[in-house]
């Protein structure tokens, strides 16, 4: 019955009558479509659709970008809603913004913007193959790493650096303060006490 409900609320997204919409393309690649289906891909489904709101509930964009593991934590999401990083159809949002199939969601988290398209709506967390099921993802590609070189590595048994060693690992990872210098300030060539 929960299913029933969940298949429902997918449907009432869509543009046409039960069934018609974009958002069936994905659920009718079963045994009745011709292809064999894997029993855990069914499982997952079936996990999804129970996750899903009951009859004429709605599900907050907090809970829905934690559900589908863009965030780590909800608190988290409602943190990135208020701070402004989270944008349903270009637009702001609070925590709280009731969510609908087919809107698009921009979040910016970790310094990577996510665009994702919603294709089913979902309360509760769920592992991360269902949760891939319920968006497009249209993010632009993570920015490439960049190699570095391991700067300030010692050897396994050395001790512990010394300041001059500290300084020195400081200035190879380009951690030092423009214009600061290495402690050799005073007039006299002294380096500077307390």
């Amino acid at each position: 019955m929960a299913s029933e409900d969940a298949d429902e609320n997918v449907d009432r997204g869509t543009d046409g009558p039960a069934g018609t919409g974009p958002a069936q393309g994905a659920e009718n690649a079963g045994p009745s479509a011709g292809g064999p289906v894997d029993p855990e891909i069914a499982a997952a489904v079936a996990a999804a659709r129970a996750a899903g709101p009951g009859h004429g509930e709605t599900v907050r964009i907090d809970s829905w970008i934690w559900a589908v593991r863009l965030i780590k934590t909800r608190s988290q999401g409602a943190t990135a809603c208020r701070g402004g990083h989270v944008h349903v159809n270009g637009e702001r949002v609070k925590p709280a913004y009731s969510l609908r199939v087919g809107d698009e969601v921009r979040l910016r988290n970790e310094g990577r913007e996510r665009v994702v398209i919603v294709k089913r709506l979902i309360r509760k967390r769920v592992g991360a193959p269902v949760a891939v099921q319920c968006y497009i993802d249209n993010s632009p590609p993570p920015p490439p790493r960049e190699t570095v070189a391991p700067a300030g590595i010692r050897d396994r048994g050395t001790g512990r650096p010394t300041k001059r060693d500290r300084r020195d690992m400081e200035r190879l990872r380009g951690l030092t303060p423009p214009g600061f210098s290495s402690g050799m300030s005073a007039p006299e060539g002294r380096p500077r006490g307390r």
